[in-house]
């Protein structure tokens, strides 16, 4: 790997939570005081156990594992072998892993995560993205930064850190590592920043892929085929009847914030219903995505004391992407079918007007970069390179 020196502005970030730390984290397990079994109807397998949400059994098993089983230190030694830095922009740390690949043709590529993930959604990814076992795939020098208010960045003090303000800051970093012109992926609120990469600074961004393709406002059903319609409906259906998650964290993040700092237990419900629920699964998120990952997730959010931080996003941002935006630049868009958010082609195209590669896969869900790397990573490749061609 290259040895290219750190700019001045840019300082390599090692941290390790303390043994008290962890010993406080097991005794709050161990004191959880939980509520009755959910009440709905019983069930051997089958998405009906999670009908109010994550089932006692289940929620006990990872609770007691959690406690007893799980190794944090493994992960800190993974983020460390990636490459861990930090740097100061617009007066917030920002933390961010840097992984250079050792092929002299690599482009740069920054990968932002969402709520309610973090960096630990890239790291299984990261050094095949880097430094690829097959020499004729395409190689990139990989930034993965946690979102503000997320993992070891800072928690913004003050309104304002939206998704344009984040973009902004995103083109400032790549560009105090070297990267003037750079690729970008994202899904969740990593998606939606990624669009105001694409549709903002062009002069910037290469071109984009992207799990998330929101369409404009007062789009209609006409014209659409059975399945973008059904897409659309579920869509719809998405967002009237499961995001209570998202209308609770938009307007009282604060409220909801004193649970998820103070009980491991709150956090970890909380963030694993979503795994649940938005994974492409029949039964348990453990199907498609790891028990460790999870808690390397969930753990990360406790250590840093950020479940009322990253919660604010949505106060930031939430139904504030510009109807006016359109992205102009090469972009390459994937629909995974479980997915929560699937907007038709159509609708899609309005925004996104250089669409180069639209892709639907079979398999795979809000996650899939944890829920199915290895496709996630060619997709990926796919993507970019069809967007890297649209350029030539």
């Amino acid at each position: 790997m290259p040895s290219d020196p750190v700019p001045s502005d840019v300082y390599a970030w090692e941290t390790r939570a303390t043994e008290a730390d962890l010993d406080d984290l097991r005794a709050r397990l161990a004191a959880a005081r939980l509520p009755e079994a959910e009440t709905v109807h019983p069930a051997a397998r089958g998405r009906r156990r999670w009908a109010q949400g994550v089932p006692l059994a289940d929620l006990v098993e990872v609770v007691e594992h959690w406690r007893t089983g799980y190794d944090w230190r493994a992960f800190e030694a993974r983020l460390d072998r990636i490459g861990q830095f930090r740097t100061t922009i617009d007066g917030l740390g920002i933390h961010f892993l840097h992984r250079r690949s050792a092929r002299a043709d690599a482009t740069p590529l920054i990968l932002t995560h969402g709520w309610p993930g973090s960096v630990a959604e890239f790291v299984d990814v990261v050094d095949e993205l880097a430094d690829p076992a097959r020499a004729d795939a395409p190689a990139f020098h990989v930034v993965v930064p946690s979102l503000p208010g997320f993992g070891y960045s800072e928690r913004p003090a003050t309104t304002g850190w939206g998704t344009e303000k984040i973009a902004a800051a995103w083109v400032e970093l790549m560009a105090r590592l070297g990267y003037g012109a750079f690729l970008a992926h994202g899904g969740d609120w990593g998606g939606n920043i990624t669009t105001v990469l694409g549709g903002r600074f062009p002069e910037h961004v290469l071109g984009i892929h992207t799990t998330f393709a929101e369409g404009l406002p007062g789009a209609t059903t006409d014209g659409l085929t059975a399945v973008e319609r059904r897409w659309a409906e579920e869509t719809r259906d998405f967002w009237r009847h499961r995001a209570a998650y998202a209308k609770q964290q938009a307007t009282r993040p604060q409220t909801i914030g004193y649970a998820l700092v103070d009980s491991p237990v709150g956090l970890l419900a909380w963030i694993l219903d979503k795994f649940a629920e938005w994974s492409d699964t029949e039964d348990s998120p453990f199907e498609t995505v790891s028990r460790g990952r999870v808690l390397d997730n969930v753990t990360l959010y406790w250590l840093t004391r950020t479940g009322a931080s990253a919660a604010r996003i949505y106060h930031e941002s939430h139904n504030a992407l510009d109807p006016a935006l359109r992205v102009d630049v090469p972009s390459a868009i994937t629909i995974y079918p479980r997915d929560i958010e699937k907007y038709p082609r159509p609708w899609s195209q309005e925004r996104y007007r250089r669409i180069v590669r639209w892709n639907a896969p079979e398999a795979g869900g809000h996650f899939p970069s944890l829920e199915v790397p290895g496709y996630f990573v060619q997709d990926l490749r796919d993507g970019l390179a069809a967007v890297l061609a649209a350029r030539r």
